[in-house]
């Protein structure tokens, strides 16, 4: 198939594609006339990287993933470079778990401590709620 027919199959552009070719992720043949052709196992590829790419991973994280297809395996995941991709990807996400976890306690703190100052006035009241109330009586 042609640049243009991959590009569609795969979700992604021909620049997407012949970008990652200069990174050595896809390998396309050419034609006698210099058309870049694709196959089956190439759409394979970029479902992987696509796919990956969905999860966060960098474009670079995925070429053990590609590199375990090429060399034939079912799967992306099925070689141990790609396993120790995933081992660094879970413990990068578990930092920014605990990230997110400590910034949640800060903003937290900060909303009780905003809410223990308000004025003791009686609650605002919602616009819209007023104006509903209103049409009822």
């Amino acid at each position: 198939m042609r640049i243009g027919e991959l590009a569609e199959r795969a979700g992604t552009t021909p620049r997407t594609l012949r970008y990652y070719e200069s990174r050595g992720l896809l390998t396309a043949r050419r034609t006698d006339r210099g058309h870049r052709t694709y196959d089956e196992d190439d759409l394979r590829l970029l479902q992987q990287i696509r796919t990956l790419q969905d999860f966060g991973f960098e474009l670079e994280e995925t070429r053990p993933f590609v590199d375990c297809l090429r060399a034939g395996h079912p799967a992306g995941d099925a070689c141990p470079a790609s396993i120790a991709v995933y081992r660094h990807k879970v413990a990068e996400l578990d930092g920014l778990i605990e990230q997110l976890r400590a910034v949640r306690a800060q903003v937290g703190a900060q909303l009780l401590r905003a809410e223990a100052e308000l004025p003791h006035g009686p609650e605002p009241r919602c616009e819209l709620a007023t104006e509903e109330e209103g049409r009822r009586t």
